[in-house]
This record gives C-alpha cells, sequence and structure tokens, in this order.
C-alpha cells in the first residue's frame, strides 16, 4: 500500500500511486554522482520523481553544499551550518553534466544567508564550466533569493543562463508558516529584477519561471493571484504540483488536490499570458524541463 509522506495511516489518493521506475540508467546515475560528489535536489529533497529522472539518465544539480541557513517547513533539506563551498564543485557539476550527455542542465542550490553574496559567485562558476564543457546545452539555473541582494542577481543574470528560476513556492498568507526567514514580495522582487537587468544591458530578456506547491492550506483564488503577480513582473514559465510531506517532522498536506484543479489552473495560467505551463501532482521545478523550455521557445 502506497501511504502518504510522513505517516503510516493515511493512504494516498489513486491519482499519487505511481509505479516504480524501471532501473534504467539509475544505477549508471548514482555511480557518477558518487564518484564526482555531487549532490541532487532529487536525493536531498526526496523528491518522488528521483527514480524516473535518473532511469531516464538525468537529476538536478545541487550546489553549495547539502545543508540550507533556512529552515522552510515543506523542504526535506536539512537546516545547519553549512560547510564551506567547494571550488572544485563548478568542474565537477560539468564534467557530469558533459558525461551525462544532458542537453539541458538544471541547477539549483541550497540557500546560503552566511555568504555576503548568497553563493551568486559560485553561481557564475558553474554556469561558465557548463558553458565550456557542454556549449550546446541549456543551463537553467533554481537560485534561492540571495537574501533581496540586487548585486547577486545581476551576477547571475549577466551569467546569461538559459532559463533563470526562482520559485515563490506558495501563497503570501502563507510564507510565514511554510517559508519562515522569506518574504514573498521579496521572491516576486527576484524575478522583477532579472527582466530588468537584462533592459538595463541592452541584453535579451532572459526567460524566468517560477513554481507553487498545492496542497498547503491554498485557495484556486490566492494561486490565481499568485499567478497575476507573476505575469506582471514577467515570468514566461509556470509549475504547479502537489506538495508532499517528507517526514513527520515537516508540515501535513492540507489536501490532496484533484487532478481536475491542477487542469483548471493549467488553463488559468495559459489564458493569464505563461508561454509554458506545467501543472499536475508530480509536477517538480525541474521535472522535464526541458520539454517545459522548448514548449516556451515554439
Amino acid at each position: 500500500m502506497t501511504y502518504a509522506h510522513g505517516t503510516k495511516q493515511e493512504r494516498l489518493p489513486e491519482w499519487l500511486r505511481r509505479p516504480i521506475a524501471t532501473p534504467g540508467r539509475a544505477t549508471a546515475v548514482e555511480g557518477l554522482l558518487g564518484e564526482l560528489r555531487l549532490n541532487t535536489v532529487c536525493q536531498s529533497a526526496k523528491c518522488p520523481n528521483r527514480g524516473e529522472c535518473y532511469a531516464s539518465g538525468t537529476a538536478t544539480f545541487l550546489i553549495m553544499g547539502d545543508a540550507c541557513t533556512r529552515g522552510c517547513r515543506f523542504c526535506a533539506v536539512e537546516t545547519r551550518v553549512p560547510a564551506p563551498l567547494d571550488a572544485g564543485e563548478p568542474a565537477r557539476v560539468a564534467e557530469a553534466a558533459r558525461r551525462m550527455g544532458l542537453a539541458h542542465v538544471v541547477v539549483t542550490t541550497v540557500t546560503r544567508d552566511d555568504l555576503p553574496d548568497g553563493g551568486a559567485a559560485h553561481f557564475v562558476a558553474v554556469i561558465e564550466a557548463l558553458r565550456e564543457a557542454v556549449p550546446d546545452a541549456a543551463v537553467e539555473v533554481l537560485t534561492s533569493d540571495f537574501a533581496g541582494n540586487t548585486s547577486s542577481i545581476d551576477a547571475v543574470t549577466d551569467a546569461r543562463p538559459d532559463v533563470f528560476n526562482h520559485n515563490l513556492e506558495t501563497v503570501p498568507r502563507l510564507y510565514p508558516e511554510v517559508r519562515p526567514g522569506a518574504e514573498y514580495r521579496r521572491s516576486l522582487g527576484v524575478l522583477a529584477r532579472v527582466k530588468e537587468r537584462c533592459a538595463e544591458a541592452g541584453a535579451p530578456p532572459l526567460p524566468t519561471k517560477s513554481g507553487l506547491m498545492l496542497g498547503l492550506g491554498e485557495t484556486p483564488e490566492e494561486v490565481v493571484a499568485v499567478m497575476r503577480d507573476l505575469r506582471e513582473v514577467g515570468c514566461d514559465l509556470l509549475t504547479l504540483g502537489q506538495y508532499l510531506r517528507p517526514s513527520p517532522a515537516h508540515l501535513p498536506v492540507a489536501e490532496f488536490v484533484e487532478p481536475a484543479v491542477f487542469e483548471e489552473l493549467a488553463r488559468e495560467a495559459r489564458a493569464l499570458g505563461f508561454s509554458a505551463v506545467a501543472s499536475a501532482p508530480f509536477v517538480r521545478s525541474s521535472y522535464h524541463a526541458k520539454e517545459l523550455a522548448d514548449r516556451a521557445s515554439e
């Protein structure tokens, strides 16, 4: 039987039960990540899609360590004092992308409030290493809010990733409970600043992307209001997925949102002008990221 994350009593609804992924290339991917001493959000965040992604030969790299300086109550990544940055990590991420033959590389991070720039320079180093090792691959970054540091946002924007993602995660009303240490307007401001920086530099606008988890107690009306806020700052791509509790220590699921609701929200999002939308229970920020980016560019 399949149970809700963090419980042994509540069974998941039928639409959240899925077959175990066939092994495929999973063993090779896990071996390579271990050899190169790389973290993935797939493993650290206990993503339900890890088996499928590893089996298909993909993974989302988690840079700057496996410890976060914040304690978001939905996230399985550990909160503790992080280790110093590893100067060799950018080259190892690039080597992994090359050996995996990735055409679309997704790089995310823990939040590093202990660093003056929030780790922006390290992000830039990773982008540059990927450009050299896999010049034909698209690079998508999923960043922290850099504590609102405009120069850090600018530095990553100037490195010209192909997609700049920053997740709002939930609706403003739930921020104090779900994302203590984060601020809704500050996160929205990250996406706004990416577009502003491109305009200041006379550069083509970068596609921006954001995502929300559903099932934390939000209403559909609140989700639509967030989507409108995202469009107002020029956000292009949107992901909506079901929150699943990583452990009993994390926030409980308030609701298992039915697939029909995800479909309706996707229709609302497209009507608002998002160039590509992924909205379904198992959707995550980097799940099928290449396909979403490709749809946006059609």
